[in-house]
């Protein structure tokens, strides 16, 4: 069996003395979309963010491509491959467009290799191209949410996390992001998602994971999880 692309295995993650992961066990593969699915404060958020190394898990480990990162500061996760898209874009709203990009690729010196990056994300995000010299922060919620993937982009990683992608948009941009997703993973991106949106998380992903207080409740195909009777009625809103 090939080795997962990232894996968690008995990760407990504490906020002081709250106990946010108990013992969270989960993989994703090379090529793949997972999606972790969970109502507010269930973990998802805290998941991403020990993978990232914005939060430290107490115990259990982190491995990518079998190296253990576990309790690796972020930019060493950063540039071993992991990008994270955090909930509320997180951009720099005082930097240019421009800007913001640049310092996705701050591990990157030779400026052609930083040109045709961006060029790959104006590929993806034609309006960025536009909005070059603007400042992050006088950007509509949409053009945010297209600079923060775009940004996390920049240092080409294996792995994408993405929190929450659409948070606060509209209905049509919000399908616009999910092809986004799916066109970032068509051409060779792995994807780990978070997403409230369950039912569209779900339509593009391979597999799921049902969290609950920090637990993974269920686990299954995308396929199954729709199917499931509790998910439909707790997470897809149906009667």
């Amino acid at each position: 069996m090939m080795a997962a692309l990232l894996e968690l295995k008995n990760v407990h993650t504490y906020y002081g003395h709250i106990h946010a992961l108990k013992g969270v066990d989960l993989h994703i593969n090379q090529g793949e979309i997972v999606t972790l699915i969970g109502s507010n404060g269930a973990g998802k958020s805290t998941t991403l963010r020990t993978i990232s190394g914005i939060a430290r898990p107490k115990r259990g480990q982190v491995f990518l491509n079998g190296k253990d990162i576990t309790g690796m500061k972020p930019h060493e996760v950063t540039a071993l491959g992991v990008g994270h898209v955090p909930e509320g874009r997180r951009i720099f709203p005082l930097l240019t467009v421009q800007e913001n990009l640049e310092v996705g690729a701050w591990n990157v010196t030779d400026k052609a290799t930083i040109n045709a990056r961006m060029q790959q994300c104006f590929e993806l995000f034609p309006r960025l191209k536009e909005r070059l010299a603007q400042k992050g922060g006088t950007l509509s919620g949409g053009e945010q949410q297209m600079l923060a993937i775009s940004r996390a982009l920049m240092a080409q990683p294996s792995v994408v996390l993405l929190d929450e992608p659409s948070m606060g948009l509209s209905p049509v941009l919000v399908e616009g992001i999910f092809e986004i997703i799916k066109r970032i993973n068509a051409d060779g991106t792995t994807v780990l998602l978070v997403e409230q949106n369950a039912q569209m998380a779900l339509q593009i992903a391979q597999r799921g994971y049902v969290l609950q207080t920090g637990i993974v409740a269920l686990q299954d195909s995308a396929e199954m999880l729709i199917q499931d009777e509790t998910v439909r009625k707790v997470y897809l809103g149906e009667n």
